[in-house]
């Protein structure tokens, strides 16, 4: 669980993770309403890997207290995706294995590294945001939904911004 905001945490898979929260607030109606940000540096340990991230995001809205609403992760980064997967036991792997296939090998033009191409596109395609719902302080997911970062062309330090909506 996230105890201190100064501390490193290590998930499962020996994924360092740093938290770093800022805050801002914006005037609507002559009121003023204090939105929470969160950046959470996530480093990866692997060319391509599954990285969930479930459980850093639970404590994260426990932590920072958030009851009702929805919660926005947002990856900024393009050779890596969030989504939400099934993590049973060879299915990041699976998953890993189908996302190459997806991509033609083909003569990329890119012209900063053309052997990174397609992990530009299966970030485009997979996408770098998540919306999760929460309800009484806890993620709305299904019994088998797990909140992943695909990683295409690491390892890397990555940082997912979350942000909270009422």
């Amino acid at each position: 669980t996230i105890q201190d905001l100064d501390k490193e945490n290590v998930n499962d898979h020996g994924t360092t993770i740093i938290i770093e929260t800022f805050k801002f607030s914006y005037y609507t109606n002559l009121c003023v309403k204090i939105l929470d940000m969160v950046e959470i540096p996530v480093k990866t340990g692997k060319k391509k890997e599954i990285v969930d991230i479930t459980n850093l995001v639970k404590d994260l809205v426990k932590k920072e207290d958030f009851r009702n609403g929805s919660i926005i992760l947002f990856l900024t980064h393009t050779t890596a995706a969030l989504t939400i997967a099934d993590l049973d036991p060879g299915t990041d792997l699976d998953m890993l294995d189908a996302y190459e296939a997806m991509i033609p090998k083909l003569p990329y033009r890119h012209p900063h590294d053309p052997s990174h191409v397609p992990s530009h596109i299966l970030s485009s395609l997979i996408g770098v945001s998540v919306t999760i719902l929460v309800r009484n302080s806890e993620i709305v997911l299904g019994e088998w939904q797990r909140i992943v970062l695909a990683e295409f062309d690491g390892p890397k330090d990555r940082k997912i911004i979350i942000s909270f909506h009422e």
